[in-house]
């Protein structure tokens, strides 16, 4: 199925938009039919255009048939900008299959391999994806932190600015996330004074002024959040996540997508936990679901007016 008989569109024109306006498109982890639910109305509220993020164990969650479904069942429309993105793509018959079922976007995630084999599976990838006019991500560098089964590990490694020229003209990608001191998972910083590596991204944007850059594991962890989670028995102590002020920094020096999956798994268990503990008796799932999707619904909301500045950007 291809893309646009989804209504969809692929990342090219809204990255080139957000570099030139300074801004930074959303893209939200989606994992069943109240977080897409969510982000749509956020989007529509809004006016911003959103990336729809489907994670490798997503997809065994839901299955492609059932992801299409909720797609079409959406009635989404081009000039929504909505992108439906592959996340963390781990192989080239994941990112293959992602684009016979209408994926615009995929993102080919070697990172952890040596620069050679990161440049020659990538371009494996850009050159089938460009076939149908899909766009394509990659990554250099790598984070360390857990969100799922494709995204783990304890080790960090900051992206060298002097291997992204040859690594973009060899493979041909359309973005390339970078690694700057961000992590996935809800306990991205040790410290509260800690910083993002801007000097990194200085040189990069410096050397590639057009490329299209990403922040991976940049959610901003709401405190208010954390506690309603630890006040109805969660124990989160310590979460702390990325301050707005230095993601909106990152949107001036060509970050133009961030990914955001911690805060809406937080708003979801936040809303589900103080629902289920307010009304003991209760056990019909629309009731806590629905407080679930509106407390997604706001904090997409939030990030697209206060975090990435896309709103009113269609």
């Amino acid at each position: 199925m291809k893309y646009t008989e989804l209504g969809l569109v692929n990342t090219r024109k809204m990255f080139q938009d957000a570099i030139a306006g300074k801004y930074a498109i959303p893209a939200f982890n989606i994992y069943n039919m109240e977080t897409l639910m969510a982000v749509l109305s956020a989007a529509r509220t809004t006016h911003s255009p959103v990336i729809l993020g489907i994670s490798e164990s997503a997809l065994k969650y839901m299955g492609f048939d059932m992801l299409t479904g909720m797609i079409l069942g959406a009635n989404i429309t081009q000039n929504m900008q909505i992108c439906l993105h592959l996340d963390h793509g781990s192989s080239f018959e994941i990112c293959r299959q992602a684009i016979q079922n209408g994926f615009s976007s995929v993102m080919i995630d070697a990172s952890k391999l040596p620069l050679d084999n990161n440049i020659q599976l990538t371009k494996q990838v850009v050159d089938y994806a460009h076939e149908y006019n899909v766009c394509v991500e990659s990554e250099l560098g790598t984070l360390s932190g857990i969100e799922d089964e494709t995204t783990h590990g304890t080790d960090s490694c900051y992206t060298n600015p002097s291997d992204v020229e040859r690594f973009v003209k060899q493979t041909g990608t359309d973005s390339l996330a970078i690694a700057i001191g961000t992590s996935h998972g809800a306990f991205k910083r040790t410290s509260a004074t800690q910083e993002l590596r801007f000097d990194i991204l200085s040189e990069i944007a410096e050397r590639m002024p057009n490329l299209p850059l990403v922040l991976h594991g940049a959610s901003s962890i709401p405190a208010d959040l954390v506690n309603t989670i630890n006040e109805y028995g969660g124990n989160l102590s310590g979460a702390l996540g990325i301050p707005t002020a230095q993601i909106r920094r990152a949107t001036q020096m060509n970050i133009c997508k961030v990914n955001v999956d911690s805060d809406l798994r937080l708003a979801f268990t936040a809303a589900v936990r103080k629902n289920l503990t307010e009304n003991p008796g209760n056990f019909n799932p629309r009731d806590f679901l629905s407080a679930a999707r509106t407390s997604m619904t706001d904090i997409c909301i939030n990030e697209i007016r206060n975090v990435m500045g896309s709103e009113n950007k269609l």
